[in-house]
């Protein structure tokens, strides 16, 4: 039995106001006494460093100067996960070869350019955390004095003379006015406080990355890219196989026998017509068959009704012809014309749900199928889940990598999880 229903949508949680804000506060307020200790252990150490560059002392100097501006990043780099609200990312330093000498180990950090970038970073940070901080604690000083200005201004000691900031700008010399503009400054600094603090927060945390994770982070996408590509060629290299292969045992038999009848038919027109009528008829069920199954062929390349009607009704379709009983649940809204993905999404998603039902009916021993597919937080989330057996993995030669590299291929990821018994659940997110 197949069912089609609405697939659940995930919505991305996001920190509320003032937390986010207490967040911001406290990078930026921690960072100027960070970045002081930065400045003065990694000045000191580099001025020293090269200073004693003469006498060869000044080597392990340096050296170790760069291994405390290592650490120095780590801690920034965790702090900026906080503020960025993306995971940590860590650059790849050189590592020392097996069997180094001591001399290789000490100059290994002075050829590796994240060690000196990490260097220039601990000492350039004091000029933006000293203007970060400065800000912060002014917007922060002001909000809170001006909010609550009602309850300590009796005590504020007044002398004859004095002038107040209401009688400057011509507003009267009266308590209630005085209170009242004192307090109206504090809630627009209060008011404001949130886009401050959070402006200073990314000013930091920006100059932190582009010293710390920027060069990573473009090594990083390189790699993925390089990934990406060399499991897209995986991924067609293993569809034109298997179609290669579906064709050889297919339809080329079949088309081989079907010339094979109508050469004997051709024969046995003269001498037996009843014979050459049923050879006809038997080449004519051979043709039938062979357009069965290019059109099944077909189906596994880019089914029509995938491109005609969009994926709900493809997958629907794809279920109606299960061996094994599918529970179909698919956002409706991804077969409309603003709600389809991109095509290539669209193909991607098609072919993980046909290649994971073909495995389940192959290998699962299930006696029914679970397939949902629906949005999740930017990505086309599908799930294909079956009570069969377990033990599905992802090794080369079993039919998941396949669907592992047409994922990858497309920018996303995939997971399967099948214990020994099951049951079994494979998972995958393709970017939109």
């Amino acid at each position: 039995m197949t069912t089609a229903n609405p697939a659940p949508s995930v919505t991305a949680r996001t920190p509320g106001l003032p937390r986010r804000l207490l967040t911001d506060s406290g990078y930026v307020l921690l960072g100027l006494p960070l970045a002081v200790a930065s400045f003065v252990v990694l000045l000191v150490g580099f001025v020293l460093g090269l200073g004693l560059l003469v006498l060869v002392v000044g080597l392990p100097v340096l050296t170790g100067t760069l291994y405390a501006a290592r650490g120095l990043a780590d801690i920034e780099r965790l702090r900026l996960a906080a503020v960025r609200r993306q995971p940590r990312i860590r650059p790849r330093y050189r590592l020392p070869e097996p069997g180094a000498t001591a001399w290789r180990r000490i100059f290994l950090p002075m050829r590796d350019v994240q060690s000196w970038l990490d260097l220039a970073h601990g000492i350039l940070r004091l000029p933006v955390a000293i203007v970060t901080f400065v800000l912060t604690l002014v917007w922060w000083a002001v909000a809170a004095t001006g909010v609550l200005y009602w309850t300590y201004d009796w005590a504020i000691p007044r002398a004859p003379g004095d002038t107040n900031l209401n009688e400057l700008i011509g507003l009267g010399d009266t308590t209630a006015i005085r209170i009242g503009l004192h307090t109206a400054i504090g809630l627009f600094f209060l008011l404001t406080l949130p886009v401050v603090v959070r402006g200073c927060a990314l000013l930091q945390a920006g100059f932190g990355r582009a010293m710390l994770t920027g060069v990573a982070e473009m090594r990083d996408r390189i790699t993925v890219l390089e990934e990406q590509k060399r499991a897209a060629a995986s991924a067609e290299a293993t569809a034109l196989r298997r179609l290669e292969r579906d064709i050889h045992d297919g339809p080329q038999q079949r088309l081989v026998r079907l010339a094979m009848d109508l050469g004997r038919a051709r024969q046995q027109l003269a001498n037996d017509p009843e014979a050459a009528g049923r050879t006809l008829d038997e080449a004519l069920d051979q043709t039938r068959e062979t357009l069965a199954e290019l059109r099944g062929l077909s189906r596994g390349i880019a089914p029509p009704i995938l491109v005609d009607r969009g994926l709900p009704a493809a997958l629907a379709a794809l279920a109606g012809r299960g061996l094994v009983p599918i529970e179909l649940r698919v956002d409706p809204d991804l077969g409309t014309p603003d709600g389809r993905p991109e095509p290539a999404v669209e193909h991607a998603a098609y072919f993980v749900v046909a290649e994971a039902l073909t495995n389940v009916a192959k290998h699962a021993r299930a006696s029914e199928c679970r397939v949902t597919v629906g949005r999740q937080e930017g990505h086309l989330g599908i799930s294909v889940a079956d009570d069969g057996q377990g033990g599905a993995h992802l090794a080369k030669g079993h039919g998941l990598a396949g669907i592992a590299d047409r994922v990858r291929a497309g920018g996303g990821t995939l997971a399967v999880t099948s214990p020994a018994g099951g049951p079994t659940e494979v998972h995958a997110l393709l970017p939109e």
